[in-house]
């Protein structure tokens, strides 16, 4: 029987998992074969991106899927598992996954994941990817509410034209 020290290191283990799986998003992945060069790379990616990207070991994330009710992620962990988690972005854990997925294939797979308390499959995961990023949603949706406003100045500006005059002539009158 494991003596008391070793079993409260595991315990801690857990609780930090269960920790990152109550996180925003995150990509289980399995990495067999990944360079350590190819690895370094990544996490430095992930690392400028607010990523957490750890190597897991399948008992003990066993343990913290159930403490939060991701049991469907079990069938999942076996073989290499490393698990890629953020709290403040949704999309960077699954984009940064795909990106790498794609040039290390079939050494870096994806496994799985989990989205806003739910379990989603691989294809949820590269669904998730192809989100453009939160600058770019921002600007298209100014640009959708700025285009009502842009199209009036437009046709206020074509009157004033029409009737023989110019928008800083009138503003000036």
């Amino acid at each position: 029987m494991p003596n008391e020290k070793v079993l409260s290191e595991k315990q801690a283990a857990v609780d930090a998992l269960t920790e990152r799986l109550r996180g925003i998003s995150g990509v289980l992945v399995d990495y067999k074969g990944v360079t350590v060069a190819e690895d370094t790379e990544m996490r430095a990616r992930m690392r400028a991106e607010n990523v957490d990207y750890a190597v897991v070991k399948n008992t003990l994330m066993r343990f913290a899927v159930r403490n939060v009710g991701f049991e469907a992620l079990e069938p999942l962990l076996n073989g290499t598992t490393s698990l890629a988690t953020s709290r403040s972005d949704a999309v960077s854990p699954a984009k940064i996954i795909k990106d790498y997925s794609s040039k290390l294939a079939p050494r870096f797979t994806i496994k799985g994941g989990f989205h806003d308390g739910k379990v989603i499959s691989v294809s949820e995961v590269e669904s998730l990817a192809s989100i453009p990023p939160l600058p770019v949603l921002q600007a298209q949706l100014l640009g959708i509410m700025l285009a009502p406003i842009t199209s009036f100045a437009v046709v206020i500006k074509a009157i004033a034209e029409k009737s023989g005059g110019s928008v800083a002539a009138s503003a000036a009158e």
